[in-house]
């Protein structure tokens, strides 16, 4: 009989729990009966006369038995057989199994009408087998089906009887055609795995006359399919993720080859069109009569519907941005069970995320797609290069730049929207597309009028960027940081903006470029204006970015001067992103012009008190950092001032006893300071315990504080257009 688990290896298809769609126990026998009609209907309309690429004989075998229980189920509803006595409980239960089977068919044809072709066919097996498989279990439900019992008229019993002999009958059908394509497919692969570049005729023939994709639009379709794949993987399924990461890049270095750069479908100044979303099968009347969210897809602790949901050590799932922030307050305990994290790493729960994703398309109920997704996509994509994606990505990239040097303005738009796609997967397409020369043509992009290649191009340096080798290569080509400057003070998006914000926090990243980064006219007042103006999302590049550029010491007037200083001190209220400017704000004050600078802030030391009371673990040891160099490098001014801080004494006996190590031990330094300022004892008598605890417990002073002390994350997102 029929599994509640439809399907598992169609990961983006599966079917929520049976509580949404298998029919309620307590209908009686005429609206079971009416549901079944409702649903077969609707199956045989959408899909009697659709044409299937692939699975031709399958689906069109599966479609014509739905038909025989079509004329089944429309006999029993119009001749009221199921009144009176009501059904024999054999026929019930077939009725209730049927209800899945059918559904159970819709997974499948619908997979099969809407995945892409290249899937399809690199599933051709599985998807044969799956359509066995829903034929024995048609066959076991006839089997088991109480005919004689029901009252069927002669010929709907001949009907029902023959299908039965037909599912007996059947047996596992692979159409040979297709696995000759499929073999073929495998073929160009391998040689580009042998360092061989497959015939572009018999490439064409392949993806134009075989498999009928034909334009540029249907081969990035067929690419995008394989990437989702990629990203949704499992690991008992074939083809594997390297297999599949050679699949794509030959598919992408086939779409330049046969389809040149030319995009009719590419909105070059809006750039793409959201999909509309498609409507599900089972019609509205049926989806309102099961509108209750299921209890597993709801997040324990917001209890709404989960976007996101992901496990944590103790095995408990939760919406990720419920757990995160959790987390963030500082909680190290599970919500629900209490127990203590063992880590606080978050594991997609895919499984239920795709229950969640099927569930809330058959309720037409909108589901944004997780911000993390692309972070997991680079994750997997990044693992296990093969060979041959490596070769048919060389390949690719030779095209791409011949394109940026001679091609026209969309072509070359077009050129830098795939470099920057191609650098966000793996160290070596990184390598060899600067190798190649890319960083050159790509600079030049940056003072395009067009938006969209501006945008494109300052990305793909970004992600350029994230190889070491490649930042030389960036800050040594002529005229490169100056042109990401320009970007970043007059970019034409807020993403081009933002972008250029990360590539000169990725740049920073090496310590003889922070001091040149500096120098750059307009860099820092660009920075410090993002931070103060941008997005979320654009502040916390250009913080991330400050952080790194405090970090040398002979930046610091030169963030004085460009107001960095001011636009810290005002980030300390955005929790956002406090943690990193009071990181930020500890290097600077290390040297007395900086903390001269910092202490004329009005709000900077009430600022610093607040991270104390409401940060993250981070924040206030980053806040306690700051307040404690402020005092050694600020003088007795600013030692007075942050002396006069109100609430400081309870806060920072709260420190000394909670919060991290090197937070207690700056905690503990700085009540050190407190004791040998004038009037202290008397300003301070209430702070008592904390004053003997920090005496008695902390090491000597701590007079070597360096940019290690100051703990801020330090990543970037390589975003996707």
């Amino acid at each position: 009989m029929a599994s509640g688990a439809i399907f598992s290896s169609l990961r983006r298809r599966r079917s929520p729990t049976l509580e949404a769609f298998l029919a309620p126990v307590d209908l009686s026998d005429v609206a079971l009966v009416q549901t079944l009609v409702t649903v077969v209907n609707e199956l045989v309309c959408c899909f009697s006369k659709r044409s299937f690429f692939f699975q031709r004989k399958n689906t069109r075998s599966l479609v014509r038995k739905i038909e025989v229980f079509q004329v089944l189920l429309e006999y029993l509803n119009d001749s009221g057989s199921c009144s009176g006595s009501g059904f024999p409980p054999t026929a019930l239960l077939c009725l209730k199994e049927l209800y899945l089977l059918l559904y159970r068919s819709k997974i499948l044809l619908d997979y099969c009408a809407q995945s892409s072709k290249l899937w399809l066919l690199l599933q051709n097996h599985s998807i044969s087998g799956h359509f066995h498989d829903l034929n024995q279990e048609i066959s076991t439900l006839l089997d088991v089906f109480p005919v004689k019992d029901v009252g069927l008229s002669k010929d709907v019993r001949e009907q029902v009887e023959l299908l039965l002999k037909q599912s007996r009958r059947a047996k596992l059908f692979i159409d040979m055609e297709d696995d000759a394509l499929r073999i073929r497919f495998f073929s160009f692969l391998d040689e580009f795995e042998n360092g061989r570049i497959p015939d572009s005729a018999e490439l064409r023939s392949f993806y134009v006359d075989k498999l009928q994709v034909i334009d540029a639009a249907s081969c990035r379709t067929e690419i995008e399919a394989l990437e989702e794949q990629i990203v949704n993987h499992e690991g008992d399924i074939e083809p594997t993720i390297s297999v599949l990461k050679g699949f794509v890049a030959m598919t992408r270095y086939c779409r330049f080859l046969i389809f040149g750069f030319e995009e009719d479908e590419l909105d070059l100044e809006n750039g793409s069109q959201k999909k509309n979303p498609k409507k599900g099968l089972i019609t509205q009347e049926i989806a309102d009569t099961f509108l209750t969210v299921p209890k597993d897809f709801c997040c324990p602790i917001s209890l709404d519907l989960m976007r996101d949901p992901v496990i944590i050590s103790t095995g408990q799932t939760y919406d990720r941005s419920s757990i995160s922030r959790w987390m963030d307050e500082g909680h190290t305990t599970c919500p629900k069970t209490g127990q203590t994290l063992a880590h606080t790493r978050l594991v997609p729960n895919r499984a239920l995320r795709n229950l969640i994703v099927q569930w809330c398309s058959a309720h037409g109920i909108p589901l944004d797609p997780p911000e993390v997704m692309d972070a997991m996509g680079e994750a997997f994509a990044s693992a296990c290069p093969t060979k041959a994606a490596l070769g048919a990505n060389r390949a690719t990239a030779n095209l791409l730049i011949q394109q940026l040097a001679n091609g026209s303005q969309s072509g070359k738009t077009i050129a830098a929207r795939e470099i920057r796609l191609l650098a966000k997967t793996g160290r070596e397409n990184r390598a060899f597309l600067a190798e190649a020369g890319a960083i050159p043509y790509l600079r030049n992009l940056l003072a395009s009028p067009s938006s969209v290649a501006q945008e494109n191009s300052v990305t793909a340096l970004l992600n350029l960027s994230i190889y070491d080798k490649n930042k030389s290569r960036i800050m040594d080509e002529t005229g490169c940081l100056g042109s990401i400057v320009a970007v970043l003070r007059f970019g034409h998006t807020t993403e081009a903006r933002e972008n250029a914000a990360a590539t000169l926090f990725s740049l920073s990243a090496v310590h003889d470029y922070k001091k040149i980064i500096a120098d750059e006219t307009g860099a820092v007042e660009a920075l410090a204006g993002l931070l103060q103006d941008g997005t979320p999302r654009g502040k916390k590049d250009a913080v991330t970015a400050l952080f790194n550029l405090s970090t040398h010491t002979e930046n610091c007037v030169r963030m004085i001067e460009a107001g960095a200083v001011t636009a810290l001190v005002e980030a300390l209220g955005n929790e956002g992103v406090a943690e990193e400017a009071a990181g930020a704000l500890a290097l600077i004050v290390r040297q007395p012009f900086g903390a001269k600078a910092v202490v004329s802030q009005d709000e900077a030391v009430a600022g610093l008190i607040g991270m104390m009371r409401c940060g993250t673990p981070r924040g206030k040891e980053n806040a306690v950092a700051a307040l404690l160099e402020l005092c050694r490098s600020g003088g007795s001014a600013a030692t007075e001032r942050v002396v006069k801080a109100p609430a400081l004494a309870g806060l920072l006996q709260t420190l000394l006893f909670t919060g991290t190590k090197r937070a207690r031990r700056k905690a503990a330094s700085l009540a050190r300071v407190f004791q040998r300022c004038e009037n202290a004892s008397l300003h301070y008598g209430g702070l008592g315990v904390g004053y003997a605890y920090a005496s008695n417990s902390a090491q000597t002073r701590d007079s070597s504080f360096v940019s290690g002390d100051v703990s801020v994350p330090m990543s970037i997102s390589v975003p996707v257009l």
